[in-house]
């Protein structure tokens, strides 16, 4: 198949996007695919003739892609594009879309992940891969999800959303529960997350939250043990346990090797793991979520479970969770990339056939 493989793009975990689209395009060539991996921002700006060349030759973009310390300089990323206007899609990205079987999205946040880049995909008829525009859209939203939890009935930690607009020193003191953690909303990869202590450090918190976003969630801090579920085809894959060497699971100790250790499958009782399992599904079902995904959970001492977010584009770095989970289920990294794809494939012949019945 030809299969373009979409990264990059404008969000603060760009970086770990191109890595996890670098890892996809050299596994689905791996598998026999025409690849192409494209910045979805920066596009292809060289003159050229023919585009259906790039999938002969197997165009790749990241050469020398890395995760760094910090998050990217998006102004300076803007400042690098030739095209200087203020369309998200570069030059050429939808065109070798359209000629491809699929897109492979290898997006991190932003419009990658929530919904916008789906949507866009799916007006000029483009196919891709996973959760569809507004299955992406919930789970990206924190508030959102939070929302759907409770009334699902997935357990999850009590909060309160804040919007910037609606946010004053009345509203800051109508919460009371310390210590507390402080999150963007649509934010991934947990950038501007913090875990405060007292009333000083939330309005510190609050102030660096609303920096990436409009929204804020306010969650109660559970002490516990922090686990994943991937969800590959609606079933859950075994349970992964994460364990940080300092501090807790921030965008530095997700993608530089050493900082965290995780077990898979996770030592707990069995029941435990088939309890997350299930509310892993149950979560993934009520988000609206396709094809494939990643739940997020802590469990506390007294064996109290809470269902923490959703994640509908999962990381595919060597470091990542999902990897790692499949491995444990027999699925090496190659051909869980293939399944992503087979599976995608399989959502728009269902969705076909239940158009024409």
């Amino acid at each position: 198949m030809k299969i373009v493989v979409l990264s990059g793009g404008l969000s603060s975990e760009r970086d770990v996007s191109i890595l996890s689209g670098s890892k996809i395009a050299a596994a689905l060539r791996s598998r026999g695919h025409k690849v192409v991996h494209i910045d979805s921002f920066m596009g292809y700006e060289e003159p050229i003739d023919d585009l259906g060349a790039l999938f002969e030759s197997g165009y790749d973009f990241s050469e020398s892609a890395r995760v760094y310390d910090a998050e990217p300089d998006l102004d300076e990323v803007r400042s690098m594009r030739k095209n200087r206007d203020n369309a998200y899609f570069g030059d050429h990205v939808l065109e070798l879309c359209r000629m491809a079987d699929i897109t492979f999205l290898g997006l991190h946040g932003g419009e990658g992940e929530d919904g916008r880049v789906q949507a866009a995909l799916e007006l000029f008829g483009i196919r891709y891969t996973g959760t569809d525009q507004l299955g992406a859209a919930i789970a990206m939203h924190k508030g959102v999800t939070k929302g759907i939890f409770l009334n699902s009935g997935v357990p999850t930690p009590q909060s309160r959303l804040y919007r910037r607009s609606f946010t004053d020193d009345d509203a800051l003191a109508a919460w009371t529960a310390f210590p507390c953690v402080v999150k963007p909303c649509s934010a991934g990869s947990s950038v501007g997350v913090r875990i405060v202590e007292d009333r000083r450090d939330f309005v510190d918190a609050m102030q660096f939250a609303f920096c990436y976003d409009e929204d804020v969630l306010v969650e109660e801090y559970i002490s516990g043990r922090e686990f994943s579920v991937g969800i590959l085809d609606g079933k859950a894959l075994p349970v992964i346990e994460i364990i940080p060497t300092e501090g807790f699971y921030d965008y530095v100790n997700k993608y530089q090797s050493g900082r965290t250790v995780e077990i898979c499958p996770a030592k707990l009782d069995h029941k435990i793991a088939q309890r997350m399992q299930h509310e892993a599904q149950h979560a993934f079902e009520s988000l609206r979520m396709k094809v494939y995904g990643r739940v997020d959970f802590l469990l506390d001492e007294r064996g109290g479970l809470y269902c923490l977010e959703a994640n509908t584009l999962p990381g595919m770095t060597p470091v990542s969770l999902l990897p790692q989970e499949a491995q444990a289920a027999g699925i090496d990294y190659p051909e869980l990339c293939e399944r992503i794809v087979r599976l995608s494939l399989q959502k728009y012949a269902d969705k076909d056939k239940g158009a024409t019945t």
